[in-house]
This record gives C-alpha cells, sequence and structure tokens, in this order.
C-alpha cells in the first residue's frame, strides 16, 4: 500500500479561491508562554518557536499570494511582564532582525516596524531602522511589525498632533476628516486589514489597531501560536472566504 507524502502546503489550496484572498492579514500571536509551560520548558522557549512560526507564516503568505502581513509582536502594555522575560524578547527581536534581514531581502520583503519605537533598546532601535532602509524600495510583500504598539496611544498621539497643527494656524477643524486623521497614525500608507487572526482562543483584540480594524473579520482559534502552521491558516482562509462583507451595506 502506497504512502501518501506529507502535506506541505507550499502552494495555494485548490480549494481557496485566490480572487477572494485577504490583501492584508494581521495577526495576535497569542500562546507561545502556555505552549511552553504544556511542553514542560521555560516561557522563553515558547517566544524562540513563535518567532520560527510567524517567519514560516511570513513565507506563506508570500507562496500563496497574500501581499500584507502585520503581526502584533509587543504591545505597551507587555512592558508589565517580568523583567527577564522582557530583556529575552528585546534580545530575541535584534537577533531575529539581524539573523533574517539579508534572507527577507532577497525574498522582496519590505519591512516597517509601527509603535512607540522611542523607548525600545539603542540596539534594537539600530537594527529597525536598518531592516526598514534596506528593504524600503522592496516591491513583495509587505511585513508590519507593531513593537511597543497600543491602539489608544496611536489615536492620542493622532490627535495631539493634529491639535498642535490647528493651534499653530496649520490646519482648519473643518479640514478634519478620516484621511487626514490617517495621516497621522503609526500605520498611514498601509491598507486596513481585511482579517484578523487571534491564537489561543482569547476573544478580544487586546488595543490592537482599533482604528484600522473596523470593518476586519475576526478569526479566532484555540490553537496555541507556536502550533499555528500552514494547516491552521488555511482552516482560516477558509472561513474569511464563507463570510459575506457587506461592510455596513445590505446586499443587494
Amino acid at each position: 500500500m502506497s504512502v501518501e507524502p506529507p502535506v506541505t502546503l507550499q502552494q495555494l489550496p485548490a480549494d481557496l479561491d485566490k480572487n477572494r484572498l485577504p490583501k492584508h492579514v494581521a495577526v495576535i500571536m497569542d500562546g507561545n508562554g502556555r505552549w511552553a509551560k504544556n511542553q514542560g520548558k521555560p516561557r522563553i522557549v515558547g517566544h524562540q518557536k513563535g518567532a520560527d512560526t510567524l517567519k514560516d507564516l511570513l513565507r506563506c503568505c508570500k507562496d500563496w499570494g497574500i501581499p500584507a502581513l502585520t503581526a502584533y509582536a509587543f504591545s505597551t502594555e507587555n512592558w508589565g511582564r517580568p523583567r527577564t522575560e522582557v530583556q529575552f524578547l528585546m534580545t530575541l527581536f535584534e537577533r531575529v532582525l539581524r539573523r533574517e534581514l539579508q534572507e527577507m531581502k532577497q525574498e522582496n520583503v519590505k519591512i516597517r516596524f509601527v509603535g512607540n519605537l522611542l523607548d525600545l533598546p539603542d540596539s534594537l532601535r539600530q537594527e529597525i531602522d536598518r531592516s526598514m532602509a534596506d528593504t524600503q524600495d522592496n516591491q513583495g510583500i509587505q511585513f508590519t511589525v507593531a513593537t511597543n504598539y497600543g491602539g489608544r496611544h496611536e489615536i492620542i498621539q493622532a490627535c495631539r498632533a493634529i491639535a498642535s497643527k490647528v493651534e499653530h494656524g496649520y490646519l482648519k477643524t473643518a479640514q478634519i476628516d478620516e484621511e487626514l486623521f490617517e495621516q497621522h497614525l503609526y500605520t498611514q500608507g498601509i491598507p486596513h486589514p481585511d482579517l484578523l487572526i487571534r491564537t489561543s482562543g482569547e476573544m478580544r483584540i487586546s488595543n490592537f489597531l482599533l482604528w484600522q480594524m473596523a470593518y476586519a473579520e475576526i478569526y479566532v482559534t484555540p490553537t496555541l501560536w507556536p502550533d499555528f502552521n500552514r494547516v491552521e491558516f488555511h482552516k482560516a482562509l477558509a472561513t474569511y472566504q464563507q463570510r459575506e462583507r457587506r461592510f455596513g451595506k445590505v446586499q443587494s
């Protein structure tokens, strides 16, 4: 009896309509610590495995023709975690950037970091600046990493910037609309996500892209982030394609 080869899903699965794929997928990568605990390992091992999962998802988006991926890497609230874990995460971000940058350049990935980057360690900021500068002309997949990011903080800083322009006479209040507001967000120039995926079964968006998620489809899975592979991504996309996106309108 012949043995079927393992499913690698390098190509877009046949049951997915390539014309109805999301243009932009955002992910809340939850469950690294729980995954490590279930394995009887330190939390940092879960974060390391989670970084590998994100790398494969980025490549999967490229393989399947999804042009943009945004990952929630570190929130403004994550500073409240144990100091050793925060320090490890900062070191991990820096190490992964340094290790993967050349490959991402070769694969035509355009990297962008959004959030309050000024509070990050100097060495990490240097790697972030280098990665964005070295990939700014790439025309392939747009990879956005939300680091020290909080949706409420983003909205407040946008309001402050606009208010300052009004106060100094550069702008009139009547000129303020959605388009102008978006020009003052961290994500200025990045299309809104079509699909938000959250792992580990938590039913909340955790201060992530509050403005941008207005009409995103939300998919929640109990799968912990380190176990979120291409088979799980396939399930998320299949569910997305079953949804009817009306954007507040009635289907005619």
